[in-house]
């Protein structure tokens, strides 16, 4: 890929024109030419210091402007890189947005919130303090993580491996999930297990499941779905109040 398509490309995924993965149906259709570019945009820029008012950077990607322009809120010392997308009505709190990643309309990014490379966040999402969402670039064509519209990701939770959180679902502090975490549904006669998806309007909470070794029996981590978001919850406000409809003490 040359020069020129390189920043071309970037260009348009830091105005939203193009994104690294897109919906398709029910599915999501991933952008490889657009996660080479990102590669390949490394490649060719040099380290050069950058100066914010009192903040002095050393690197390689420029930092995103016009928020005002764009109607969005940053609160100080948040960080959105340039490559990366902010909607009308984002809110930044003191957290950072890595290139190339897609935040939809009136989503929160709370404090210390991560959005990783390629990561596509929904509208109307709320990333709760300390949220780790992994980047996902390599090899091109690999699913980035992705949140669909509404829903909530409690504190401290972590999503890596392209896992996709389904539209409206509400996941509590400390949920993590990789492309291997068992996420089992509990709430029915039998179990039903999940990998790298979260259902559409699930809550989850942390959890462990007993696994045989040579050396004993040891608990390994798993998430559970222990409920389904229901419209009285769609109201609410707050990741406490959804959790406590379903009877978790939080």
């Amino acid at each position: 890929m040359n020069a020129e398509r390189v920043e071309e490309l970037i260009a348009a995924l830091d105005r939203g024109e193009v994104r690294v993965a897109e919906p398709d149906g029910d599915e999501w259709r991933v952008n490889g030419e657009a996660q080479e570019a990102i590669l390949e945009y490394f490649r060719l820029r040099e380290m050069k210091p950058q100066e914010v008012g009192p903040f002095e950077y050393h690197d390689k990607i420029p930092l995103k402007h016009e928020y005002e322009k764009l109607g969005v809120r940053v609160v100080p010392p948040a960080v959105a890189r340039y490559g990366s997308f902010l909607a009308p009505g984002v809110v930044m709190m003191p957290s950072y947005v890595n290139i190339g990643a897609w935040v939809g309309p009136r989503t929160m990014v709370d404090t210390w919130a991560t959005v990783g490379s390629g990561a596509q966040i929904g509208a109307d999402v709320h990333l709760a303090g300390g949220v780790g969402i992994g980047g996902v670039l390599e090899p091109p064509g690999a699913r980035p993580v992705i949140v669909e519209d509404g829903a909530f990701i409690g504190s401290r939770c972590i999503l890596t491996e392209g896992v996709r959180v389904g539209a409206g679902a509400v996941l509590g502090p400390n949920v993590s999930l990789t492309a291997t975490v068992p996420i089992i549904d509990v709430t029915g006669p039998s179990a039903v297990e999940h990998r790298a998806y979260v259902p559409r309007r699930a809550v989850v909470v942390p959890g462990t499941r007993p696994r045989d070794f040579p050396a004993g029996t040891y608990h390994l981590a798993c998430a559970l779905i222990i409920g389904w978001r229901s419209e009285s919850t769609e109201l609410k406000v707050t990741l406490n109040e959804a959790l406590r409809d379903h009877g978790l003490a939080v």
